[in-house]
C-alpha cells in the first residue's frame, strides 16, 4: 500500500497546560504538539475544569503554524472541546460531531467525530475515562452503545483511559470490537510506569510504530507523555458514502 494511506495519529493529555514544574505554560504545550506532528491529535484536559470551562490553547495560532484545525463542538460556550476533549485534524473534512456524556461519579465525556481524511471515511473517538473501575466499565458500555447505533465505518479510539490492567473489565469489553495498539508507558511523564494513554483500531486498519513522544520538552509540559502511531487503512476499508 502506498504511503499516502498512512496517517500520523496521536493522543495527549495536556494536564490543562500545567507541567511537572507546576507552571501553566500553554506555549510549551503548543511546542510539544508541534513536535508530535500528527495528522489527527486527540487532546484531553484542554479546558479549565470549573466555571465556564474556557479553552486554554491558542487554536488560531495552532491552525496558522501547524495546519491543525479544531473540530467544532457547538454549544459549549468558551470551551475548546467537550469535557476537556478536543480533536485536532489536518486536511480533513468533518462530517459529524457527537458529544457523549459518560456516566460515573466524575464529569466525563467523549467526542465521536466522523471524518473524511486521505480520501477515506474514519470515525475518531476521543475519550477520557474515570478514575474508578466501576465508572470506566459503565463509560465503555456507553461508548460502545453509541458507536453501535451509528452507521459502520473504520473507527479509531484514543485517549486517557486511566486503565493500566490489561485484564480490566473496561478493556475486556473494548477488545471485542477493537485491536489494541501495543501498550506504552506514558504516566507519569518524568518516569513513565503506567500505560494510561491508549489507542485502538476497529478491524479496518492497523496501528504501526506505536511509541511515546519522549522529549525534554514533553517530560516537562504535562504529567502525561503523548502517544503516537501510524494508522494504515486496510485496502478494502473504503466505504461508499453516496
Amino acid at each position: 500500500m502506498s504511503a499516502q494511506h498512512d496517517l500520523s495519529v496521536a493522543s495527549y493529555n495536556i494536564h490543562k497546560g500545567v507541567g511537572t514544574d507546576r507552571r501553566r505554560d500553554l506555549a510549551r504545550t503548543a511546542a510539544v504538539i508541534a513536535e508530535i506532528g500528527a495528522d489527527i491529535l486527540a487532546v484531553q484536559e484542554a479546558d479549565t475544569r470549573f466555571g465556564n470551562r474556557k479553552g486554554l490553547l491558542d487554536l488560531d495560532r495552532i491552525r496558522r503554524d501547524l495546519g491543525l484545525i479544531a473540530v467544532p463542538t457547538d454549544g459549549v460556550g468558551d470551551a475548546h472541546g467537550w469535557h476537556g476533549n478536543l480533536l485536532l485534524v489536518r486536511n480533513a473534512l468533518v462530517q459529524e460531531v457527537h458529544r457523549v456524556i459518560l456516566p460515573g461519579l466524575e464529569h466525563r465525556g467523549a467526542l465521536v467525530t466522523d471524518l473524511i481524511i486521505a480520501g477515506r471515511p474514519l470515525r475518531v473517538v476521543n475519550a477520557h475515562l474515570g478514575l474508578l473501575q466501576v465508572s470506566r466499565t459503565a463509560q465503555v458500555r456507553a461508548l460502545l452503545d453509541k458507536i453501535g447505533g451509528m452507521e459502520g465505518r473504520p473507527t479509531l479510539l484514543m485517549g486517557d483511559l486511566n486503565e493500566w490492567r490489561e485484564a480490566g473489565t473496561a478493556f475486556q469489553a473494548l477488545e471485542k470490537h477493537f485491536t489494541f495498539a501495543q501498550a506504552r508507558a506514558s504516566f507519569p511523564s518524568r518516569y513513565p510506569l503506567l500505560a494510561l494513554d491508549r489507542m485502538m483500531m476497529s478491524p479496518h486498519g492497523s496501528l504501526l510504530e506505536v511509541e511515546v513522544h519522549d522529549s525534554q520538552l514533553s517530560r516537562r509540559a504535562s504529567d502525561h507523555l503523548p502517544i503516537k502511531a501510524r494508522l494504515r487503512f486496510d485496502p478494502d476499508s473504503k466505504a461508499d458514502l453516496g
